[in-house]
């Protein structure tokens, strides 16, 4: 079994989530371990974990494993086990660590401030090991007292409580066989079907719908479902600690620290564990683009604009009222480079999904006149943020190459996915939003008006290839207000399951990766409220059990069919056939594989007006067969599907010399590919 890359002493014992005492899990320590007060005092060694290379590297944004170095980090010295802390806070004039074990006596145990300009304060006290709850008390050049949790935290209290906890990473990985194969399931010609997860809503405790389950809790229904339903990978919405629930993970104030109210740091990696042992990889959101103004948070860490900018016009988010980091800031490069290298090494992750890009990128995001500041050379684009996000998509694939980096981006800033050397960001993929807007614009009008707004459909494949797109039908577009997805179909209950099983097959056939949010595979009514679990009762129903059985044959077809993703981001891989037929609102086309015999020919009606015998151009002779059918009878369609085969006549239409007669259903999707099985 390999040991995670969280190591500890050869002299020291790791301990194991189960030998700590409940107490202590629940964030309140034992008694304190010294026999008196006096005992607190002057007990803090003044030892060292950096080298003046770290210092180094620190001071010029340049240091990627921070997590190594600051934080809590347990340790032995002189043959006694301790822990070593170490905090950066350069406008500090004392620092001290109080918690449980002396009291939260804010004399008790000063750290000391590094003879060199980094600002670092350090020192280990003896006796405290994995469980002890702490903070930082600083006092300020300018005066002022502070109590703050540890930005290099491993784990947290539970809110409201907001205390650091002494933890660790060790960790007996068990995804040997995954880790060493995994570049094969990452790579951008390979299959790609995410699974976007809420893990607070996925699923509650049946007896106690309040209660979080576990992240351990989880793993016993998650991964057998997401492997049944065919998913590739897993999008883990933040799992990082933010207290305030309703943010859905995007206010973090512990980014090295998991959500305490759902478990362990062990009891995440176990579920990260089960999806890699399950053949499932795991992508998880990172928030690198703004924080919140919690007082125990980074928030103003050391009495001044620490990590983020001093000036509101570039240090204030006005849509979330939080606050943007500050790019520029060398140690502040370091700290959030660090973070996402954190969670590819400490959990083996296998890719960061990266939260609002765009937001980063322009200095007048969501600005009015007058309130932003413009970049050196008069313009609107945030160099610094431009740079870090370079930086850490060189520093992530240089150190883990099997990964993906994604990047939610809106708009049409140019070489998101393209490669640093030649100008790009670095990302591996971009979320294709314009294609997700079109989408859900055009399926949401009613099929009678559709023959006008055709070109919502085909436009995206006049950009398609200008980036890696991923087709995201997330979390953002089943709140507020925005109905379920399958509630946005327009006709009654049949009409909207058949509308919605037809958008997904123009999705996966659609050139690009796709995700989509939970609830969207089996078409839950509801809007998502992350106060509580999906309705799985709806799956006792005909139109939802057919949904989920639809989903897992689109992914099923999808990782069967080299066509579906062989070209996923080059022109090479499509073909439209035709798009003329806006009366009849049919749309027709092909997706290409690198072995032409494994084409596949794709067509949409969208209206629910059956067509039998309807002509359809095809890409060469011989016999064709129908390998999907969104209209079957097992998905609660109306069973209209071509049985049999459909040989390819010597009639030239839609500008191919073969054409064959399909019967296409009501709001239906038909995929047909060539039969080299048969005579002709």
């Amino acid at each position: 079994m390999a040991k995670s890359t969280g190591k500890k002493k050869a002299e020291l014992t790791p301990v194991s989530p189960s030998e700590i005492p409940s107490e202590i899990l629940s964030g309140i320590t034992s008694d304190n371990s010294f026999d008196s007060q006096e005992q607190h005092i002057n007990s803090v060694e003044a030892i060292s974990r950096f080298t003046d290379f770290d210092i180094h590297l620190f001071a010029q944004g340049k240091h990627y494993k921070l997590y190594e170095k600051l934080g809590s980090h347990v340790m032995e010295h002189k043959g006694i086990i301790g822990t070593y802390f170490a905090v950066w806070a350069p406008n500090a004039s004392s620092i001290s660590v109080i918690g449980n074990f002396n009291g939260w006596n804010k004399q008790g145990h000063p750290l000391s401030a590094r003879w060199d300009s980094s600002g670092i304060w350090e020192g280990w006290i003896p006796n405290i090991g994995v469980g002890e709850v702490y903070k930082y008390f600083i006092i300020t050049n300018d005066g002022q007292h502070l109590e703050k949790s540890d930005p290099f935290a491993l784990w947290c209290e539970v809110a409201p409580k907001t205390a650091s906890i002494v933890w660790d990473n060790w960790y007996e990985w068990k995804d040997t066989d995954w880790m060493q194969t995994r570049k094969e399931k990452n790579k951008l010609n390979a299959p790609i079907s995410v699974y976007e997860v809420h893990l607070g809503s996925w699923q509650r405790d049946p007896s106690d719908p309040e209660r979080y389950l576990t992240y351990k809790e989880i793993a016993v229904g998650l991964v057998p479902y997401v492997k049944e339903m065919g998913f590739t990978h897993v999008e883990l919405m933040p799992i990082m600690e933010h207290p305030y629930p309703p943010s859905w993970g995007y206010q973090i104030t512990g980014y090295f620290s998991v959500a305490s109210r759902m478990g362990t740091p062990q009891e995440l990696m176990f579920l990260v564990d089960e999806l890699h042992k399950a053949g499932i990889g795991v992508y998880m959101d990172w928030v690198p683009s703004h924080f919140p103004g919690d007082a125990h948070g980074l928030f103003r860490f050391d009495g001044t604009s620490l990590y983020e900018h001093e000036d509101p016009r570039k240090g204030y988010h006005p849509d979330w009222k939080s606050y943007i980091f500050n790019y520029g800031r060398n140690e502040v490069r370091s700290f959030l480079i660090s973070n996402a290298i954190f969670w590819l090494d400490r959990y083996h992750v296998d890719g960061l999904r990266v939260d609002a890009v765009a937001s980063m990128l322009y200095l007048d995001y969501s600005r009015n006149h007058g309130e932003w500041i413009p970049n050196e050379f008069g313009g609107r684009e945030n160099l610094e943020a431009i740079s870090l996000l370079r930086d850490m998509n060189v520093a992530a694939y240089t150190e883990f190459p099997d990964i993906q980096s994604i990047a939610e981006e809106s708009t049409a800033f140019p070489g998101v996915s393209r490669p640093v050397f030649v100008g790009g960001l670095g990302f591996g993929m971009k979320w294709m939003m314009g294609w997700m807007n079109d989408t859900l614009k055009y399926f949401e009008k009613d099929p009678a008006f559709r023959k006008w707004h055709q070109d919502q459909l085909t436009f995206s494949l006049v950009y398609a290839f200008n980036e890696n797109f991923m087709l995201p039908l997330s979390h953002d577009e089943v709140v507020y207000g925005k109905k379920s997805l399958v509630n946005k179909m327009p006709g009654d209950e049949w009409q909207r399951f058949a509308n919605l099983r037809t958008m997904f097959t123009y999705m996966f056939t659609h050139p690009g990766t796709k995700l989509m949010f939970m609830g969207g595979e089996f078409g839950q009514t509801s809007e998502w409220n992350f106060k509580q679990s999906m309705d799985w009762h709806l799956l006792e129903f005909a139109p939802h059990a057919g949904m989920k059985e639809f989903t897992k044959a689109l992914n099923s077809l999808y990782k069967s069919e080299p066509a579906m993703y062989d070209y996923s981001f080059s022109h090479e891989g499509f073909e439209w056939i035709d798009t003329q037929d806006r009366e009849n609102s049919v749309l027709v086309y092909a997706r290409k594989a690198i072995d032409p015999d494994l084409n596949i020919v794709v067509i949409l009606n969208l209206t629910p007006v059956p067509h039998p015998g309807y002509k359809v151009g095809v890409l060469s002779e011989g016999n064709w067969e129908e390998i999907f059918n969104s209209d079957e009878k097992k998905f609660y369609g109306s069973g209209m599907t071509n049985g049999g085969v459909l040989k390819a006549e010597n009639k030239a239409w839609h500008g191919k010399a073969h054409s064959v007669l399909v019967d296409l259903p009501p709001l239906g999707a038909v995929i047909l590919k060539r039969n080299l099985l048969k005579k002709k």
